[in-house]
């Protein structure tokens, strides 16, 4: 078939491309695990987390996720996650702090969890620990901001680490090496939808 003059400009601009990109892949050269932080007020900060837990999983990697806040209610994530053995799963909160009206039980449940998050991070065994909600369980003062970011910055190196939840404080997104923040654009809860079985839990 005869290349047309289309083509084949649209050709020679994709191979150009790709020497850039390749060039660009080749320029990085360290290889360790990274600090992931997703944030902000719109949906989805656990959804990607979830997403990197399956995808670590698929490589047969060892994945550790620690649920702070949340609570106890049934979600599709726990019913999903015990069918990989290579995901271990911790829910360490009661629930929403409107939902305990207890301060000291919410501190508690928090310190709990987080000292079994720093048993996985420390341990090594896990390639990927992902702390969700941990950024507001921050906010609400449950843990200290410096222990945290101590534990993030002396993670060994082969261990990723995500942080997610609304309100990441700064010290946080000083260590990160990658910060996403999601946008409120619009939710069908404001439009009066309930939470779907499925999307949102």
């Amino acid at each position: 078939m005869t290349e047309t003059p289309e083509q084949r400009a649209h050709r020679e601009r994709m191979q150009q491309r790709k020497a850039e990109q390749d060039a660009e892949v080749r320029s990085k050269t360290v290889r360790r695990g990274v600090v992931v932080v997703n944030t902000g007020d719109g949906k989805g900060k656990s959804t990607a987390a979830f997403g990197v837990a399956l995808r670590a999983a698929g490589h047969g990697q060892r994945v550790a996720v620690v649920q702070f806040i949340k609570g106890k209610w049934k979600t599709g994530e726990q019913a999903a996650i015990q069918r990989f053995p290579e995901i271990d799963h911790v829910i360490s909160g009661d629930g929403f702090t409107w939902e305990t009206q207890d301060r000291e039980q919410d501190i508690a449940s928090a310190e709990r969890g987080w000292g079994i998050a720093k048993g996985f991070i420390q341990g090594g065994a896990h390639d990927v620990v992902i702390l969700d909600e941990l950024n507001l369980a921050l906010k609400y003062g449950y843990l200290e901001v410096g222990e945290v970011v101590a534990a993030l910055e002396g993670k060994p190196e082969h261990v990723s680490i995500l942080v997610t939840g609304r309100d990441a404080p700064p010290e946080i997104l000083a260590v990160a090496d990658t910060v996403t923040e999601m946008r409120l654009v619009k939710h069908a809860y404001q439009a009066g939808i309930r939470a779907r079985k499925g999307v949102e839990f």
